[in-house]
């Protein structure tokens, strides 16, 4: 019910140009008053990089990168279990990805870039709203490939408009943020102006710095996506990111990037309310198999007689008769009212990876990843990280769904009985290609729940190794394995704006659908 609900709720603005024109029309003196209404645009903005709307969350990113990325299972066999989990893309689902950010996120940061573009004293909320701007849309880009971005409400004689390739949204990407952080390096240590305060959601001091240091964290977050596709740019950014003088990464803590949200967390609502989410098998393997302590942070024990008391979570893409089947596996625990953006547990991974690839002033692998774990364990006052870190044996562990409605979802097929052998300790001695499964395997704990990042690190990398579909409806579209790559264009599109969306079907390279690779994920991937 609630999927029939929403999917009216994304259908109610069918006007193209609504995606390319801001519908409230303010004047400068109107904004520069109060800076109530720039702070009002900054706050929608920044409230849907990860949509708060729990209609948009739901079918932009639970039943999509959340599934997608293993941390989460759905439990209702929606559309009679041919849906996106199946490999059956439902196009009322996926085109929240598209027009809600359109609408929500890139309306009112283009708003407010034309009302402080030449203002001298609205230099920092120029550069927030493109730091806002490349935190969203990379979002979109990573999920479905070229995108509108530099040409955003710049139609051409036909009135169509026209999408940039995705290796050129990418370097369009690190130009705004080299504007952002020349602007941001000016002001730090200074107090945040008036506008500042009142659009920030995330800090209420060092806004600058902390800001600065997220752009930076942003910049070695994309310069590793591409890694494989354009191994020089992303030496050159991710090396740009590094060094010292750019102003940091995040660091600990109390660096971690939150967004305050006007209204419940979508999940708490999606796995409670609506009873419509479980911990995904993948979760729960690879942290019961490295006893690992936050997946009881995470998670409630089922109520299922079958498991009861146990931490147990639903494989994605299985055979579903009934959403009663799997209502009393594990819950999401409650989470508070932020949406979490970005914490500083990823910068350290970050900086592990760049340091496995030997990119200047990335410090060492080994430091950075067990920074990496401890800054996460840190995160939620979890004790026995010394013994998790030292741990040479765990292993991921065998799941099993005692519940499973054929016995076949039961043979998880890639490195069974385990979905991997990876352990925790590190070894200085293995492979760049194993030590990177470790770097990659850890940050995906330390990411949860950001399944936008969990789904495009597995597509970029491979890892950490999830368990393939059962049941895939692509008719051949989709591969079972690796799985899924993006998702395809909205109907909408092709509609309203034809020539640009069959421009961007050229510059993907490939057919509109779900298996289509992006530009930056590399079939044949090659560490140096």
């Amino acid at each position: 019910m609630a999927i029939v609900v929403i999917g009216g709720m994304t259908a109610c603005t069918s006007n193209f140009m609504e995606l390319n024109t801001n519908p409230v029309g303010v004047t400068d003196e109107q904004a520069n008053g109060d800076y109530a209404l720039i702070a009002s645009f900054l706050a929608q903005a920044q409230r849907d990089i990860i949509p708060q709307d729990v209609g948009e969350y739901q079918l932009a990113n639970n039943l999509c990168s959340d599934v997608y990325g293993g941390y989460f299972g759905a439990e209702a066999p929606f559309v009679g279990n041919a849906n996106n989990l199946t490999y059956s893309l439902v196009e009322g689902w996926y085109r929240a990805i598209w027009n809600d950010r359109y609408i929500k996120a890139m309306n009112p940061i283009y708003r407010v870039g034309e009302l402080t573009r030449t203002n001298e004293s609205l230099q920092d909320i120029f550069a927030f709203s493109k730091l806002i701007k490349v935190a969203a849309m990379h979002r979109t880009a990573d999920k479905v490939g070229p995108i509108i971005y530099g040409r955003y409400n710049l139609p051409e004689s036909d009135g169509s408009i026209r999408y940039d390739a995705l290796d050129a949204v990418y370097n369009q990407f690190f130009a705004d943020l080299d504007t952002v952080s020349t602007i941001l390096k000016g002001l730090v240590g200074t107090d945040a102006s008036s506008a500042m305060l009142k659009a920030d959601l995330a800090y209420s001091a060092n806004n600058y710095g902390r800001w600065l240091k997220f752009a930076n964290t942003l910049r070695l977050r994309l310069a590793l996506r591409i890694s494989y596709a354009d191994p020089a740019l992303a030496k050159t950014e991710g090396e740009k990111a590094l060094d010292p003088s750019a102003g940091g990464l995040l660091e600990d803590n109390t660096d971690n990037c939150f967004i305050a949200l006007s209204v419940d967390h979508p999940l708490n609502i999606i796995t409670s309310t609506w009873s419509d989410t479980r911990l995904g098998a993948p979760f729960e393997a690879i942290l019961k198999g490295y006893d690992d302590p936050r997946l009881a942070h995470h998670f409630l024990p089922a109520t299922d007689n079958a498991v009861s008391g146990q931490l147990k979570g639903i494989r994605g893409g299985i055979n579903i008769d009934a959403k009663s089947r799997y209502d009393g596996y594990s819950k999401l625990a409650p989470q508070d009212t932020r949406m979490q953006l970005m914490v500083a547990a990823e910068s350290w991974f970050l900086r592990a990876e760049a340091a496995l690839r030997g990119w200047a002033n990335a410090g060492d692998a080994k430091t950075n990843y067990e920074r990496g774990i401890t800054t996460s364990f840190a995160m939620y006052n979890l004790p026995g990280v010394a013994a998790y870190i030292a741990d040479g044996s765990s292993v991921p562990a065998e799941y099993i769904d005692p519940k499973a409605l054929n016995a076949g979802e039961n043979d998880i097929k890639v490195g069974s009985p385990h979905l991997s052998t990876i352990t925790i300790k590190w070894e200085d001695g293995a492979s760049n290609d194993e030590k990177l499964e470790r770097i990659i395997t850890q940050k995906w704990i330390a990411l949860f729940p950001d399944g936008d990042e969990a789904w495009a690190d597995y597509r970029r990398t491979g890892y950490p190794i999830l368990f393939p579909v059962v049941v895939n409806y692509s008719n051949g579209a989709i591969p079972t394995v690796p799985g899924i790559r993006r998702m395809p264009y909205p109907q909408r599109e092709y509609n309203s704006n034809s020539a640009g969306v069959n421009e961007a079907v050229n510059l993907l390279g490939g057919t509109d659908n779900g298996g289509t690779r992006l530009w930056w994920d590399v079939e044949d991937k090659q560490l140096p």
